[in-house]
């Protein structure tokens, strides 16, 4: 059960409306850097959650109804962002003057018009459930595995690319109140990251947690191959690091270097079957 107070979670203020800008948000919206993204992989991390201590349960439900808050500032965003764009399509003349004064001439017509009509058309100058391109937020990438630590790691990429694409809309940005809004969600995001970070540190850390599942018993993986840094160019060379030598991350093996090569045999198949539709020799 959820509650909602009408009032925006950060102000969302625009003095310099900008159509173009709009788009740009649109990807914090529903791209896979976005928004809907976090706020679905968090809910339905949660709704699936089985840990003995529902305390996990909790923080990703009590931040997964946050994200529901920054997805409405988007769209408020967006929308006051398209208050200059022209009502109507008998207006086209006056998109066109915005755009251009906007972009300077320099854009494609059927990117930066496209998305206008877009949200002319489909919203009345209001945000979608899609990305900066028009496409819509399909949830393929939403990350529920039911493991706990597997679930966390997702999500510090999450807000890691989310962090990324924030600050970079922040660089982007020329009006005051996008950029205000900006370093909030920003400030938001290292949070998110330091917290799902401290779920994995009560896990046990990269010592406890990892491998994941921890459930799995290692001694049955093939102990020759599960700390070796496979390396694949042609004469052999690698450049090492932190991966080719010393204790493995999780304290539980030795890095070591190991040249790619076969370790199988050739495949080789058996003969097509009679009704398989292949030629006659293969058959044969």
């Amino acid at each position: 059960m959820f509650y909602h107070d009408k009032r925006l979670q950060y102000p969302v203020e625009v003095s310099n409306p900008d159509p173009v800008f709009a788009r740009m948000l649109q990807q914090a919206i529903g791209g896979v850097e976005g928004e809907i993204r976090v706020c679905m992989q968090y809910f339905f991390q949660a709704w699936g959650s089985r840990a003995p201590n529902t305390k996990y349960r909790d923080m990703l439900l009590q931040t997964a109804t946050e994200e529901i808050g920054h997805i409405e500032m988007l769209a408020t965003a967006v929308a006051l962002n398209l208050e200059k764009a022209p009502a109507s399509l008998q207006e086209e003349g006056a998109a066109d003057g915005i755009v251009g004064a906007v972009m300077g001439g320099g854009n494609p017509r059927h990117t930066i018009e496209g998305m206008l009509h877009r949200h002319i058309l489909s919203t009345g100058l209001a945000a979608q459930p899609c990305d900066a391109d028009g496409v819509p937020f399909n949830m393929s990438h939403i990350y529920a595995s039911g493991n706990i630590a597997a679930d966390m790691y997702c999500n510090v990429a999450a807000e890691s690319t989310g962090r990324v694409l924030a600050t970079r809309l922040f660089n982007a940005a020329h009006d005051e109140g996008m950029k205000k809004m900006l370093h909030y969600m920003i400030a938001r995001d290292t949070m998110h990251q330091e917290q799902w970070l401290a779920v994995i540190e009560e896990l046990g850390g990269a010592t406890g947690a990892l491998p994941i599942p921890n459930s799995f018993p290692q001694e049955k993986e093939d102990q020759a191959n599960n700390y070796n840094f496979y390396v694949t160019s042609v004469d052999g060379s690698f450049q090492e690091g932190r991966w080719t030598s010393g204790p493995s991350m999780d304290g539980k093996g030795e890095f070591t270097v190991f040249r790619n090569e076969p370790l199988g045999q050739e495949p080789i198949l058996g003969p097509a079957r009679p009704d398989s539709g292949g030629q006659a020799e293969q058959i044969a």
